[in-house]
């Protein structure tokens, strides 16, 4: 009785241990599967981009290509094996392929065999030769086990456009915004509803980032009643550019309706179908 009790417990002993085997490998190749996050820091007018980042998988290297701003050339490549704790970085010095100005896209990808594991792309601005000020990251990485949160992508703001500021019955308009790139002028367009640019200015950011510019409505290009759009950009990628509309009536500025002012419209609407209602009421015949 006492070596089958002893041969009862060796087994559950056993079988918990094949337990926890299996779950520290479901888990290992749950962890695998958690991405991967790669950040590019540059100095304004350096020959020298970093690159950081962090992987949940250290079996493979990342590897690196630089393409050029037009897509037809790739200008450097790199290798580099992650730590036991998944870290790696690398260095990319601007060279004299670098021959075009604007953004360079800078891939990082782990692959295992010939499956992808995982791709993810920064780009960094140089013109003549040397980099614009960046820090920017890009992230699928998700941390935990069995407890995934939700993908992270932080990356230079761009360029923003806050909004338009008019007054009642203004021929006039302001403009604002901001942008991370303070050394590349930022060009307005405002464009008439059938498509004609109206308006085309150069506004210069602060030091802050931020800008601002006074638009004013009049002359034969501004006759035609509609929304203008007002575009303000810096670069041909669709991060620095931005637009919105404003309404333009019998020459002046219209105001978009606020929260209040389509409450109050709301309640007048409201009002008016119920005394409606209750006078149509009234004036039904009673037997």
């Amino acid at each position: 009785m006492n070596f089958k009790r002893s041969t009862t417990s060796m087994a559950i002993v056993l079988m918990a241990l094949s337990l926890v085997s299996m779950t520290s490998i479901q888990q290992d190749a749950f962890a695998a599967s958690l991405g991967m996050s790669i950040t590019a820091v540059a100095d304004n007018d350096s020959d020298t981009i970093t690159i950081t980042g962090k992987t949940a998988s250290d079996i493979t290297d990342v590897t690196f290509t630089v393409t050029s701003p037009s897509g037809n050339n790739v200008v450097a490549i790199g290798q580099v094996s992650p730590d036991d704790n998944g870290d790696f970085s690398t260095t990319f010095k601007v060279g004299p392929t670098w021959t075009e100005d604007g953004f360079y896209e800078i891939k990082a990808m782990q692959s295992i065999g010939s499956s992808s594991l995982y791709t993810l792309e920064v780009i960094v601005e140089v013109t003549d030769g040397t980099t614009e000020k960046t820090s920017v990251t890009e992230s699928n990485l998700e941390t935990g086990i069995f407890v995934p949160t939700e993908p992270s992508v932080t990356r230079d703001a761009g360029i923003i456009l806050d909004g338009i500021v008019v007054e009642n019955g203004s021929t006039m308009f302001e403009v604002n915004g901001t942008t991370d790139r303070l050394s590349q002028d930022i060009t307005l367009t405002v464009t008439a509803p059938n498509g004609n640019v109206v308006t085309i200015d150069q506004i210069s950011p602060m030091l802050s980032g931020e800008f601002t510019a006074e638009v004013t409505v009049g002359g034969p290009l501004w006759k035609q009643d509609g929304a203008y759009t007002v575009t303000v950009q810096q670069f041909k990628d669709p991060k620095y550019t931005d637009s919105t509309e404003v309404e333009i009536e019998d020459g002046v500025v219209v105001p978009e309706f606020g929260t209040i002012a389509a409450m109050i419209l709301a309640v007048a609407i409201i009002s008016i179908i119920a005394i409606s209602a209750k006078s149509r009421l009234s004036i039904m015949p009673r037997y």
